[in-house]
């Protein structure tokens, strides 16, 4: 009897629908359905992109075990698929500077390889084997815990679109130079911890993310970033190089993003953008700029004040403003110069589009008192100012939710959230 209870629909699914019902699995379950009829035999043989983990082989107390089956279970995959490998993604906390991996991306760079990540485990740095640098085709790569050295002859990944190298044992000067080969660079993401003076030459890229000890950045052409992240660490010798710094920080990281719609700057972002002659000389506008997220602000340091005052005067289409104090609370005792505010914020400066601001660790300190005065006086359209002071604030908390009632909001709607506890 011809049923359609009995017929076999899945297997007669176009393959492209098919490779991507076993991209979905997990390698080891994909492969195990070679067992279901001879029509399945070899069809996770065809998978274009292949993720491989820890979780492909049985887990064993044992760690050399565990080791050897998940290397035999790659090249085992990799010896008998069948056509292109257009991602391959090992994360793996079991192999390091396994030889074996070598031979794979050997075996990859003749696959046209598209997208490359390497996540490696704990232990000695995988030396990346010079036939990386053959794949054309790359247009993603991420490395982990890698030693990155292109040979003499590599001129760039011409078709990369997204770096990402984090934990990489890698020269100064072939961090510029593989940026700045890479002409369709759209997104990089650099965690570096050698007190860097970075340059960034990409016309195309869109994302930065840099994280680690930089002494300098600058962005030199750049004109397409939307969103950026930063987050810098302080050592003695970067603190030396801020301290006899004479150019304008603002100018090299900000004066040439017209486009940027997000600012994330983390601890001592503000003050490396603080440092240098008068901020610019030239007011720079951000048009587009929707979002900025700012943290470990000192708010007895003028200069970064300006930095703060800056941003968001010239950012007329501004939405949502995070910041974060780092302020010292002995300092609200003393009497600073509030005339400061006067001279620096225009009369007629409106935060038109304004709605969402979060300030946290917060110390009462009279410069965050103005600060939060201005914002609510200019943004006739606020809807939410949430404020949570430092855990080091105790007998101040009640004095500064009276002064937070008192102010005047150019907003009827605007509602203050008064945060006490922090878990």
């Amino acid at each position: 009897m011809d049923s359609a209870f009995g017929h076999d629909f899945i297997s007669d699914l176009p393959q492209s629908i098919i490779e991507t019902i076993l991209t979905k699995l997990p390698l080891r379950d994909a492969v195990r359905t070679s067992i279901l009829s001879t029509k399945w035999r070899y069809k996770w043989a065809t998978i274009t992109q292949l993720a491989f983990d820890d979780k492909c082989v049985t887990p064993s107390h044992d760690r050399a075990v565990a080791e050897i089956n998940l290397v035999k279970f790659v090249s085992r995959f990799l010896f008998l698929h069948d056509g292109p490998i257009h991602k391959f993604t090992l994360s793996t906390s079991y192999l390091q500077n396994t030889p074996e991996i070598d031979q794979w991306l050997l075996f990859l760079s003749r696959k046209d390889i598209k997208q490359l990540v390497l996540e490696l485990g704990e232990g000695e740095l995988f030396r990346v084997p010079s036939c990386l640098f053959t794949c054309r085709m790359l247009a993603r790569l991420e490395l982990v815990r890698c030693e990155f050295d292109p040979p003499p002859t590599f001129r760039g990944f011409l078709s990369l679109k997204y770096l990402n190298l984090q934990q990489v044992l890698v020269a100064p000067e072939v961090v510029e130079s593989l940026i700045s080969s890479c002409p369709l660079l759209e997104s990089l993401t650099l965690s570096y911890s050698d007190s860097l003076a970075l340059t960034v030459r990409a016309p195309n890229l869109k994302y930065l993310i840099l994280e680690g000890e930089f002494k300098d950045i600058c962005l030199e052409n750049t004109p397409l970033l939307v969103a950026i992240s930063v987050a810098m660490y302080m050592t003695d010798d970067i603190a030396e190089h801020f301290e006899h710094s004479s150019s304008c920080n603002f100018e090299k990281f900000l004066g040439g993003v017209p486009c940027l719609e997000r600012l994330i700057g983390h601890i001592y972002f503000t003050k490396y953008l603080s440092i240098g002659n008068d901020l610019g000389k030239v007011p720079i506008m951000y048009p587009r700029l929707k979002v900025i997220e700012l943290y470990q602000v000192s708010f007895e340091d003028m200069k970064e004040i300006l930095v703060i005052l800056r941003l968001i005067v010239n950012s007329p289409n501004l939405q949502e403003l995070h910041i974060s104090g780092s302020s010292n609370t002995s300092a609200a005792t003393e009497c600073p110069d509030l005339e400061f505010w006067e001279m620096e914020c225009p009369s007629d400066c409106t935060l038109g589009q304004l709605k969402t601001v979060k300030m946290t660790d917060m110390s009462a300190v009279p410069h965050e008192m103005k600060f939060i005065r201005f914002l609510l006086g200019n943004s006739p359209l606020l809807e939410v100012m949430s404020i949570t002071p430092s855990i080091y604030v105790t007998d101040g908390k009640l004095n500064m939710l009276v002064e937070l009632v008192r102010l005047r909001r150019a907003s009827s709607q605007a509602e203050i959230i008064f945060i006490q506890d922090q878990i």
